[in-house]
């Protein structure tokens, strides 16, 4: 007989705020998330100490979805931001950022924690307001005529992930690739509703990163010699190429017919049966004039044979992830039963053929319709690799997205302190009924908003690593950066020719003040001068619904973590 443990009793902690445990993790996650940021962020390596894989990256996914958190109010932020991240794909180091920058401020104020919260909602309406507008300064729309928005657009996300290992030029390649795999997956013909094409992301491990390519269609790993046997020996010259596609085993195992008690007489042999079902099956296909079969599982290996006598090029062990590509490609429907095969379920294809990249070869499924394509990324070794995997997938769906909002935010930092600026401008002159409907005193409406834009300033000040400073010009809100080695007084201050976004250019009659000190408010302005999304080669961008939709996550977590009150925590 087992025996029982009492029960023992949960663990409540009172005012999680004040813990010390908490502020320690909260600290611990705020430094990687901090020295992570931007393209010259710091690399980290998670292992888990007794083997297995070693992941090197800076992406916010793969850090967060890498360690494990203690303090429950600690898992509670990570997990926030991971649900950012796997809507939007971008900005996650930016949400975990402002969120742990908002915390700390807060924390450091005597004002009550419902009061903070009821302002800081204030004030997250403000910002969002403004970025929704035509007036907003530090937004850009883009430009679908002309390449260089959309480039601008990926070139962003690809050079922000450092431990993709890219030279400029390399990072310019993938970054033109990425943009012709997104403009292939947008179909021709645009009828009452868009279904967008998928790119399929193919790695090629130990290749240069030069190599890399798009092609329309999909690409199926093989052996050299089966692939080249197979095409050899089997004659596909009547195009188009009819296709049979089946999500069903065809194996003749049992366990693929469903539930169920089958009985089954002594005379009989169910795997004879079951082997006939098949050949009836292939005999079917071979009449209906198919020249492609498509498995997601296994062929019996008999039935493989009879196809390869009849001229039918059979190919198994698919897999589930690329069958909706398949379907959508060729226009055939995943079969799901050995039944007779209804002729509405077959598809087509222009052709096939074999590519090799590396010491990889593929059978190319050629389509008529170029919707469906195969990324083909090439890097040096498996840690960048999986990096740039990461960063194309999430360029491709930042360029999704600002297809549908076609907006982008400034990067580089000039969002931050822009929005900094503005939200400074706006509340330096409180009306008495903003007060009284806030149920707050000035004094605290005022220590709350510096919070907030010192929070947004200490994001774009982590875009600094290497122990220079940033600057903010007191006319456009632009941040600007200044090396270490360079001179800095309070009359010159050596930036560089451009703004972090890169839009601006330094002129000699700018006023300048060191990010996160003392300003007199002003109204920040764009100048009718300013280059436009297709006239500057370089410039810096964010996802404007990703960067909307992290800036709301951020605050709003925040708010959470302030209204915690008590932790309990299980231990049985």
């Amino acid at each position: 007989m087992s025996r029982f443990e009492p029960k023992k009793p949960s663990l409540c902690t009172s005012g999680p705020l004040l813990n010390d445990t908490f502020r320690e993790s909260l600290s611990v996650l705020h430094a990687i998330v901090k020295s992570c940021y931007g393209p010259f962020g710091r690399l980290k390596q998670l292992h888990n100490g007794i083997g297995g894989c070693v992941t090197t990256t800076s992406q916010s996914h793969a850090l967060l979805s890498g360690f494990s958190v203690r303090h429950p109010a600690v898992k509670l932020i990570a997990a926030s931001i991971c649900n950012h991240i796997s809507t939007f794909s971008d900005c996650g180091l930016f949400a975990a950022n402002l969120c742990c920058n908002l915390i700390d401020q807060f924390t450091n104020l005597n004002i009550s924690p419902h009061t903070i919260i009821r302002l800081t909602k204030h004030i997250l309406n403000l910002c969002i307001t403004y970025l929704k507008s035509e007036d907003c300064a530090c937004k850009m729309a883009v430009d679908f005529s002309n390449s260089k928005s959309l480039l601008s657009v990926a070139y962003s996300v690809v050079s922000s992930k450092p431990a993709c290992m890219l030279t400029a030029n390399e990072a310019n390649y993938i970054s033109t690739l990425a943009v012709k795999a997104f403009l292939l997956t947008v179909p021709n013909d645009v009828g009452s509703s868009v279904t967008l094409g998928k790119s399929i992301i193919v790695p090629v491990e130990g290749e240069d990163v030069m190599g890399s390519s798009v092609v329309s269609g999909l690409l199926i790993e093989m052996s050299d010699y089966y692939l080249t046997r197979a095409l050899l020996s089997t004659q596909l010259t009547t195009k188009p190429l009819k296709v049979a596609l089946f999500s069903i085993s065809l194996s003749g195992d049992f366990c693929e017919t469903g539930e169920g008690t089958l009985d089954v007489f002594d005379s009989v042999n169910p795997d004879i049966v079951m082997l006939d079902q098949l050949f009836a099956l292939g005999k079917q296909l071979v009449d209906d004039h198919v020249m492609l079969l498509l498995c997601q599982k296994v062929i019996h290996p008999a039935l493989k044979q009879y196809l390869k006598e009849q001229d039918v090029f059979a190919v198994d062990r698919l897999g589930a992830a690329v069958m909706e590509p398949l379907s959508q490609m060729t226009g055939a429907k995943p079969i799901a039963s050995l039944s007779p095969v209804s002729s509405t379920c077959y598809g087509d294809l222009e052709n096939v053929s074999k590519l090799s990249y590396g010491f990889k070869h593929f059978l190319h499924l050629i389509p008529f319709d170029t919707s469906i394509c195969s990324f083909v990324l090439c890097n040096r070794n498996e840690t960048s690799l999986k990096e740039l995997m990461r960063a194309c997938r999430a360029a491709e769906h930042v360029l999704q997205m600002t297809l549908k909002y076609p907006w982008v935010l400034l990067g580089g930092g000039c969002s931050e302190t822009h929005l900094a600026a503005f939200v400074r401008y706006k509340t330096s002159k409180v009306q008495s009924n903003c007060l009284e409907e806030l149920n707050c005193s000035e004094t605290d409406y005022k220590m709350v908003t510096n919070c907030f834009c010192l929070s947004l300033e200490s994001v774009a000040r982590s875009l600094e690593h290497d122990g220079g400073n940033m600057l903010l010009d007191l006319e456009d809100g632009h941040s600007w950066s200044v090396s270490s080695e360079a001179f800095l007084d309070s009359q010159c201050f050596e930036t560089g020719p451009h703004c972090g976004c890169g839009m601006l250019k330094r002129r000699d009659d700018l006023q300048w003040c060191v990010l996160g000190s003392q300003y007199q408010t002003f109204n920040p302005q764009t100048r009718n001068q300013a280059h436009s999304v297709t006239q500057s080669d370089r410039l810096i961008f964010d996802c404007y619904p990703a960067k909307c939709n992290a800036l709301q996550v951020a605050v709003d977590t925040a708010g959470l973590i302030l209204d915690l009150s008590y932790v309990i925590e299980d231990n049985n």
